[in-house]
């Protein structure tokens, strides 16, 4: 079995309203936006991106009181999204940058 884990820094960029699976489990969808530079075939390459990310349960209850544009360092796993087409980052946990 291979590794699958992500640290990102990033800002919130949007987030939707809290919402509750079928289940009950709260659930938040975000855009996090990262601006950074990177090491790229000895040369350093700015890189500037968005992605879709998911949190459940208590840490999404956490996550929507932060407000957007605060920047914080995100830990977690990337998963296809619904119908399989994005990369949507599913957050694990998160502290401040």
């Amino acid at each position: 079995m291979h590794r699958n884990a992500l640290t990102l820094g990033a800002v919130i960029a949007e987030a939707e309203a809290l919402r509750y699976t079928p289940a009950g489990i709260p659930a938040l969808t975000l855009r996090l936006d990262n601006e950074s530079e990177c090491q790229e075939a000895e040369t350093v390459r700015k890189v500037t991106m968005s992605i879709k990310a998911m949190a459940f349960g208590a840490l999404a209850e956490r996550l929507v009181k932060q407000p957007v544009g605060s920047q914080w360092e995100f830990q977690g796993f990337l998963a296809n999204g619904r119908g399989g087409k994005q990369v949507v980052f599913h957050i694990q946990e998160f502290t401040p940058q």
